[in-house]
């Protein structure tokens, strides 16, 4: 499943408008730059400006069985291609028990574990929103699930991805600590206007990420999680590039909304991946970036650190809008 969480955006750095790291109040919603361009996303009137839906919808019995048959697909894939901390938030969230979880029930089991809570949103919520709830450690999910006949895609997030992708990533501690990093992160990048550059690291890291184990390489994206066909064509695929993460580099990258990707980004652990982010400068960063991207998606640079050279065949051959197979 694969779906647009960030919007594109365009835009020269608004030197006046930078905010100062001990200046930011996290508590606060953001405010938008004049200038910077984000997604008309329409508000619905009963919700107010944090987006949150006052509580979690009812399913039907029909619902809940789309979740249990998203779940066993699921489960009949990952194993041996899920990172192990996602099988293992997997197994303490206990999420297959049965129908959609409940947000209020899956808060209370997260909070003593890493300080996080699930809540309810009606769909895509625009960016600043979306960094306020990650830097005050809430992840925002979908409060709707997708019909039989969206059953391998959805062209948004539902509560399957947004739950099941995303949650169980939730009781690592130092992920935990990363995705709120990355919520406090989007106060600068609206400040800079590269708002199209902050969510391609979300893109290759949250949604798309992999990781080196023991075992070999994993997937921790929830994109990756949440659909049948990513999960073998990112970790065992021959098509695309698997390239270690650098964050620079990646910031410059262009990323595939609604196919599979010609290139996935590895870390080596998730202390890696909150070192490399965390301690960046990333005002030296925004000051050196142009407001597109500088490298396609199926680029190999002379200075990466390549574990598979794909031959992206998937991709030149038009990729799923051509009937081509994934390989």
């Amino acid at each position: 499943m694969l779906y647009r969480r960030s919007s594109h955006h365009r835009g020269r750095c608004m030197e006046s408008l930078l905010i100062r790291p001990d200046a930011v109040d996290f508590s606060t919603i953001p405010q938008v730059p004049e200038g910077t361009c984000v997604a008309p996303l329409q508000r619905p009137a009963h919700l107010g400006e944090d987006w949150l839906e006052p509580q979690q919808r009812v399913y039907t019995a029909e619902e809940h069985g789309i979740w249990d048959d998203l779940f066993a697909q699921q489960m009949d894939v990952l194993p041996g291609r899920a990172a192990s901390s996602f099988l293992a938030g997997l197994k303490r969230l206990d999420l297959g028990r049965g129908g959609v979880p409940d947000f209020g029930a899956l808060s209370e089991e997260l909070q003593p574990i890493t300080g996080w809570s699930v809540v309810p949103v009606p769909m895509l919520i625009p960016d600043h929103v979306f960094f306020y709830h990650l830097a005050n450690r809430r992840f925002p999910a979908g409060n709707f699930i997708r019909t039989r006949a969206q059953f391998d895609y959805i062209s948004e997030p539902d509560v399957f991805h947004d739950v099941f992708g995303h949650v169980p990533m939730l009781t690592d501690p130092i992920y935990a600590d990363y995705m709120q990093e990355y919520g406090r992160a989007g106060w600068k990048a609206l400040a800079y206007n590269r708002l199209k550059a902050l969510s391609a690291l979300y893109w290759y890291t949250v949604e798309f990420g992999l990781i080196r184990e023991a075992e070999g390489i994993r997937a921790y994206g929830a994109g990756i999680l949440s659909g049948p066909l990513e999960a073998k064509f990112s970790v065992e695929g021959q098509s695309p590039n698997r390239v270690h993460l650098e964050v620079d580099r990646v910031m410059r990258t262009d990323y595939v909304i609604s196919d599979m990707q010609p290139t996935y980004f590895v870390i080596d652990s998730f202390e890696e991946l909150y070192r490399k982010t965390v301690e960046r400068n990333f005002d030296d960063l925004y000051r050196g970036l142009n407001p597109g991207f500088t490298y396609s998606n199926q680029a190999v640079l002379g200075g990466d650190k390549v574990y598979h050279l794909g031959s992206q065949e998937y991709a030149n051959r038009g990729g799923q809008g051509s009937g081509a197979k994934p390989v």
